[in-house]
């Protein structure tokens, strides 16, 4: 199991999406939030899709969009330093991503499809991971983080745009 990271695990920045996640099976959770989050996409009515709560802001696809890239990033960033990588990868800028995505050319239930794959890929490498590995730490955009804290890191983000979703968009 892999435990909650401690302070100076990650940067401040990232104290929000690591506070929302409150439970010690940080696999469980994600795979929990796979089939919840992927569920929640699919039930959404089709004129939400394209909307935004206001100008400049994104669409529920390009949020979609934004979860599936930066559950890609974190990932890649876990694999990384927990095989021992100690280079210094780098940070992503998330508007951009966004904008080269094409999200908006894609429907609302194949982009829930592509998440939820993702997600299940990096349950599985979670499972792999062990407690010595969990606590390896990298660099990533200039900042040390652990192994543990990208997963961590991983769920609180999804929960934090579901919240924003949930509050602002429906």
């Amino acid at each position: 199991m892999i435990a909650k990271p401690q302070a100076g695990e990650y940067a401040h920045f990232y104290q929000t999406y690591v506070s929302l996640v409150d439970t010690d099976n940080i696999t469980a959770l994600l795979s929990q939030l796979q089939d919840s989050t992927f569920n929640f996409f699919n039930n959404l009515p089709a004129d939400k899709a394209d909307y935004a709560y206001a100008e400049g802001k994104w669409t529920i696809k390009q949020l979609l969009g934004h979860l599936i890239d930066a559950e890609r990033v974190f990932a890649f960033r876990l694999l990384c330093f927990s095989r021992g990588d100690k280079n210094n990868l780098p940070g992503f800028d998330e508007n951009s991503y966004v904008d080269n995505g094409g999200f908006g050319n894609r429907t609302l239930a194949h982009l829930a499809e592509e998440f939820k794959a993702a997600r299940h890929s990096n349950v599985l490498m979670l499972q792999g991971i062990s407690d010595e590995q969990s606590i390896l730490m990298g660099n990533a955009n200039n900042y040390p983080i652990s192994v543990r804290a990208l997963a961590y890191i991983m769920a609180g983000h999804e929960l934090h745009h579901l919240r924003i979703i949930k509050e602002r968009y429906l």
